[in-house]
C-alpha cells in the first residue's frame, strides 16, 4: 500500500469525528435525515460522493 494510505484513512476518521463532536444535536438531525431516504437515494448520493472524492484526488496530486 502507498505510504500515504493509513494517514488518509486517519484524517477521513477524525473529520467523521468532528460532526458529533462539535455539533451533536444538527449531527443526530442530520442521521435522522438520512435514515428516511430509499436504498436508492442513497446509492446515488455515495456515487455522487466517490466521484467528487476521485476528482478532487486526482486534482491534488497532479
Amino acid at each position: 500500500m502507498p505510504d500515504w494510505f493509513w494517514p488518509a484513512i486517519a484524517m477521513v476518521v477524525i473529520l467523521e469525528g468532528l460532526g458529533p463532536l462539535c455539533f451533536p444535536n444538527r449531527w443526530k438531525a442530520y442521521i435522522k435525515e438520512l435514515s428516511s431516504l430509499t436504498v436508492a437515494q442513497l446509492r446515488q448520493i455515495g456515487g455522487v460522493t466517490v466521484i467528487i472524492g476521485a476528482l478532487w484526488l486526482l486534482w491534488a496530486t497532479t
